[in-house]
């Protein structure tokens, strides 16, 4: 693991020339371009070609997290306007509850102009359809790097997630560098998000369309779906020299049995979309290794840290070489026979881990993603992923006119 946290940031760096950020999605999300990165070689097709790529048996998992309008802006009496940006809820903490809070409710927040705002409670009239409606903000207090803010309504009932869509603003990643549109309410949505809870979109799913779902379907190719919300953090960059002293956000993840169940039928093994959709899968494995070592762990504490893939404790100090842990099989049927036995249908649950070179997958096998910053945590997980050879791919991109980023084209790496 010490090898493994110095590994130097500095040696992720690539030129991207802000003209290969792509600020607008194509117009037909699946004419984007596709890199195929297979067993070394690298080619490229258009993405609506997917499904002719993939095994006609494979199991294919979606991540259908919805993003939220979180972005809320209040203008104080003196004129200041404050912007809260809404990280995760607080009270109620479930995101299916919170969004169906009628009163009041308190999330942890970002708070733009906060020397602004020192004391004090923001209003706001919103007026939705014939119904008047007045949000008040109040700070109390931090909370780690963020603030707890409370939040409090009158007037007719309304949820919270009426007011988030009447007076909220879809928070678009800060590299496009451009307001917020209409249209990106849409283009920023996979076709299949539903979920609603993230700040960012993941975003290897806005190239799928209906006509592409429906294709891979006819290709005997199963498709399941679980959930991670994507956190602002997504987009914090690592400032420390070695990945060692970057601290990796939490997020937070639910995976139906019903799932678990088809990874179990497909041998422990799946086709990602999308680097959340890789956190969630793997951190699976870890959640199982968990059950297997506490039977009676409870669900909150199957959380996967940082560092917890790596740790001392999964081979020198159990004596245990990778090759001889518990197969990706053995960890879903015990995180399968552990739900069974707490009567779940859902897991709920939390990760935090940081797949770095060094890292070995033991349930995604083939990975769509689209192409990533430079010295980021998602590039670091590619070139696990890809066993180093990342410079190949995004050097073929950068000489081959791919858009980059959230809105850019994709790839499908098979290593």
């Amino acid at each position: 693991m010490t090898k493994i946290k110095e590994i130097h940031i500095s040696d992720y760096q690539y030129e991207l020339p802000d003209e290969r950020i792509a600020k607008f999605p194509k117009a037909e999300r699946d004419q984007s371009k596709l890199l195929i990165y297979q067993h070394g070689k690298v080619g490229e097709d258009v993405f609506y070609n997917l499904p002719k790529y993939l095994p006609k048996d494979a199991l294919m998992v979606f991540n259908n997290t919805r993003v939220i309008q979180a972005r809320l802006h209040f203008r104080k009496e003196t004129g200041a306007l404050i912007e809260i940006f809404l990280l995760e809820p607080a009270a109620p903490a479930d995101y299916e509850q919170m969004f169906q809070t009628t009163k009041q409710c308190s999330w942890l927040c970002l708070v733009g102009n906060q020397k602004k705002w020192k004391e004090g409670t923001l209003e706001r009239t919103l007026t939705v359809g014939d119904k008047s409606v007045t949000i008040k903000a109040t700070r109390r207090g931090e909370h780690g790097t963020s603030q707890w803010i409370d939040f409090e309504w009158d007037g007719p009932t309304m949820s919270f997630a009426e007011i988030l869509d009447a007076i909220g603003e879809l928070p678009i990643p800060p590299y496009l560098n451009r307001e917020t549109q209409e249209s990106d309410k849409t283009t920023y949505q996979t076709v299949y998000s539903k979920i609603k809870g993230s700040v960012a979109a993941p975003t290897a799913g806005l190239h799928f369309t209906n006509k592409v779902l429906t294709e891979l379907d006819a290709s005997g190719i199963e498709r399941e779906e679980l959930t991670l919300h994507v956190g602002a953090g997504t987009f914090k960059p690592v400032k420390s020299d070695t990945i060692g002293q970057h601290e990796m956000h939490t997020e937070y993840v639910a995976v139906r049995r019903h799932t678990i169940e088809r990874l179990l039928a497909h041998g422990g093994h799946a086709i990602a979309v999308g680097t959340t959709s890789v956190r969630t899968l793997e951190s699976l494995y870890y959640m199982g290794l968990k059950v297997m070592e506490h039977p009676e762990i409870n669900e909150e504490a199957l959380h996967v840290s940082q560092w917890e893939p790596y740790s001392a404790s999964l081979n020198e100090e159990s004596g245990m070489r990778n090759e001889e842990m518990p197969s990706a099989m053995e960890a879903l049927m015990a995180l399968r026979d552990w739900m069974d036995r707490h009567e779940l249908t859902t897991l709920h649950s939390s990760t935090q881990i940081i797949i770095a070179p060094g890292y070995e997958y033991k349930i995604v096998k083939m990975l769509v993603t689209n192409f990533h910053q430079p010295q980021s945590t998602l590039l670091l997980l590619v070139s696990a992923f890809v066993k180093g050879d990342w410079r190949q791919i995004y050097d073929y991109a950068l000489a081959h006119d791919f858009r980059f980023l959230s809105y850019g084209d994709s790839s499908l790496l098979i290593p």
